[in-house]
Order: structure tokens, then sequence, then C-alpha cells
């Protein structure tokens, strides 16, 4: 480990100061998921090409919901099949080893730091959970698992595939719980207010495998450079967090895979 960054962790521990890891795309990439934005994520819907910018939004789920639906079932087969890294599972053993001390907020969807044994109390999926789905009239349903659908390769939906995405209470479409690009955070479908308390009052921030392009997480980092506070920015390529990271006195770039530093970095963070 450099030097640096063994010194910043190092303070930390000592001090047994508080934690926040936030987590995007990059951690869930080495466990086979697609990024958001690759080129998976494109859709074709008669002889328009879609971008997800155009299919995750609440106005495509108004127009067009069996497509929008089509969409999402494509990608969480991947969701469903994949398994947590060594990155997840670094994650779990530093919340152990912190205990209240440590916060984690995910960009990701996917549920594997779920899988990975995080402790939902202490993990903030600000952009939703394929898992689950819910009204998309807010009749008060709440969450519900995601029904079973069986391994989609994106084939329209038929009469039972309708009926099991069908409200139970009030007969509307169900819909992911996911956040839309046209949807705003709030607190309690995406613990937006919690993520930003547990910013304000962390001692260290880790970013593992995001660029930033959402709002939230980057009010996150905002917020950290704005208290001085350590930043760790974990990503096989140098982005915007890593220029932020580098701009601290206590801000590291650790250039790498989450599988290849997670686990050194919590372990120097974890050590007796």
């Amino acid at each position: 480990m450099e030097p640096k960054l063994a010194a910043i962790l190092e303070e930390v521990r000592r001090k047994k100061s508080p934690v926040l890891a936030l987590t995007g795309a990059g951690i869930s990439a080495e466990s086979g998921i697609p990024t958001f934005r690759g080129k998976d994520g494109y859709w074709v819907v008669g002889s328009a090409n879609y971008t997800p910018q155009e299919m995750a939004t609440r106005d495509m789920f108004d127009r067009a919901p069996e497509e929008v639906w089509r969409w999402y079932l494509h990608r969480f087969g991947s969701c469903q099949s994949a398994q947590p890294n060594a990155g997840h599972l670094a994650l779990v053993e530093l919340e152990r080893a912190l205990g209240p001390r440590f916060t984690l907020v995910t960009q990701n969807i996917d549920g594997l730091h779920r899988k990975a044994g995080s402790d939902p109390k202490r993990t903030f999926c600000i952009h939703g959970d394929a898992a689950w789905v819910r009204c998309v009239n807010d009749c008060g349903l709440g969450l519900i698992p995601l029904p079973d659908m069986g391994v989609r390769g994106g084939e329209p939906l038929n009469a039972d595939d309708r009926a099991r995405l069908t409200c139970p209470r009030c007969k509307a479409w169900l819909r992911p719980h996911v956040l839309w690009f046209d949807e705003c955070y709030d607190e309690e479908n995406y613990r937006a207010e919690s993520a930003l308390r547990a910013a304000m009052e962390a001692q260290l921030l880790i970013t593992v495998g995001t660029t930033g392009a959402t709002n939230l997480p980057m009010q996150i980092a905002e917020l950290t450079c704005e208290r001085r506070i350590p930043f760790v920015d974990v990503n096989p390529e140098a982005g915007r967090f890593a220029v932020m990271a580098h701009g601290l006195p206590q801000g590291f770039f650790a250039q790498g895979t989450a599988c290849d530093r997670l686990p050194e970095i919590v372990q120097a963070l974890a050590a007796v």
C-alpha cells in the first residue's frame, strides 16, 4: 500500500472515526453486471433506439409500460444470477469491524451488497433495489417482492406476466422500485436525507467504482471537500472523484478495481 494512503487510513483507525462508503456500478461490474450506461443499456422499440436515460423514466412508463418492463426484466436477470465479489465482501467485513461507525450508500440496484451480508439498516440504496416493486399510483401497497418472472431474454409480456405485474390492491401497474431519471430523490423510497446526514457525520469517505454522474453522489463528494475530511477514491481510471480527492490534503486516488484495492483498505481500517 502507498505510504500516503496507509497514513490516511491509520489516522482514521486510530481516532475510531465514522466511515462512509459510496459505491457505484464499477464494484458490480466485477460480478458480471453491465454498467447502466454501457452498450447493453440501449433498447430498441419498433424502429427506434432508446437510451437508458429515455427508457428509465416515469414518462416512458406512462406511455409504454410493457416496453419498460421488458427492458427492466431483461436487465434484472443479470442481477438475480450475479454473486457478490471480493469488494462487496470487504465492505461487509468493514461494517462488522466498525459497527455503527460505518455507513454504506450505494447507487446500485443489483442487491449484491444485500447478498454479501451488508446490514439493510446501514445500507442506503439511493437508486432503489431491483428485488422490490411498488404500485405506480402509490396506492398505499408499499414494497413487495418482484414477482418471479423467470429468466427473460427481452420477449414481449404475456397475459400471465401482466397479471403478475398488476397491483393487488388497486389493479394499476406495479413499477420497479428504482429511481427514474425524471424523478427526484426522497427519504421514503431512497433514503436521500439519511445518506446526506451520514456524509455530514463521516470522517472518511471511500468512493468505489462511481463516476459521480448523478446528483446525490456528487453532493456527498462535495460535502466531503467542503468539510476537508479524508477522501479515498477507488477506481480503475481517474475521474472527477479522483480529481476532488487529489485536491484535499488527506485525499487519495487508489487506482485499481474494487476487488484489488478494497481488501487492503479494509484490512488497514479494521486492524486491532
